[in-house]
């Protein structure tokens, strides 16, 4: 039993796991997304603004139904639920080494994303940026769950479930993982583009790491601990705070 929970969750990177119709409309859903995103972009901020609580609510809640959506089109596929969400560890040993490179893959990221930041340090916080960080002991409680909720659910949609069959379409790992960066990078257009471009390096680098490990464990705990990170510190730099 355990062998097969392995082989599931270690399966052929390539392989689809769900049929080219579900597909369609996971791309018609994130595509939507982004186009509300790009033509309104001062939505979110407005959003943020008004009550910080509900907008991370719905944010958590619309993360979890994307999921939701993926791991039905998945479950009439057939296909096992451990692909999309990483194999079951069976040891400690085997979340040491999952939290171990998820470390390592954070600092590296984080030193390649600096690097290739546009954008000087001392530069003004976006508006964007202001508005959906968090104030008070409530939100940045809610901030510590929106993060692990990006983490686990936009890994498993885009690292695990968009990635395969992009790979597939293209016979290319190298333009599936691309592809699916940039389809990661548009769903965040609403925090301007060059804010989407390096969203896209950095799902670019996920990809890649879940890949190479045919896991997207490490992926989630990475991607969770660095929006966590960014809110936390931002409030106790008193970035946003009023």
């Amino acid at each position: 039993m355990a062998d097969a929970v392995a082989a599931a969750g270690k399966s052929d990177p390539v392989t689809p796991i769900a049929s080219r119709l579900h597909l369609m409309l996971v791309l018609a859903i994130i595509g939507l997304w982004t186009y509300r995103g790009a033509i309104n972009p001062n939505r979110v901020t407005q959003a943020a603004s008004l009550d910080r609580v509900r907008f991370y609510l719905r944010t958590i809640a619309f993360e979890w139904a994307m999921l939701g959506v993926v791991l039905l089109g998945v479950r009439f596929h057939r296909s096992s639920l451990y692909t999309v969400l990483g194999e079951r560890w069976r040891s400690s040993r085997e979340i040491l080494r999952d939290i171990g490179i998820a470390a390592v893959f954070w600092l590296l990221s984080t030193m390649v994303l600096s690097a290739v930041s546009r954008h000087p340090h001392d530069a003004p916080t976006s508006g964007v940026v202001l508005a959906i960080l968090p104030n008070g002991w409530l939100e940045s409680t809610l901030w510590i769950a929106l993060s692990i909720t990006a983490g686990i659910c936009e890994e498993a949609v885009y690292r695990e479930y968009l990635q395969r069959p992009l790979i597939s379409i293209t016979s290319s790992a190298p333009a599936g993982i691309a592809l699916a960066a940039a389809a990661f990078g548009l769903a965040h257009s609403y925090k301007s583009w060059p804010g989407a471009i390096q969203i896209a390096l950095g799902g670019l680098m996920l990809g890649i790491l879940t890949y190479w490990r045919r896991s997207v464990r490490p992926g989630m705990m990475s991607h969770a601990f660095s929006d966590a990170f960014a809110g936390v510190l931002a409030r106790a730099l008193k970035i946003g705070v009023t």
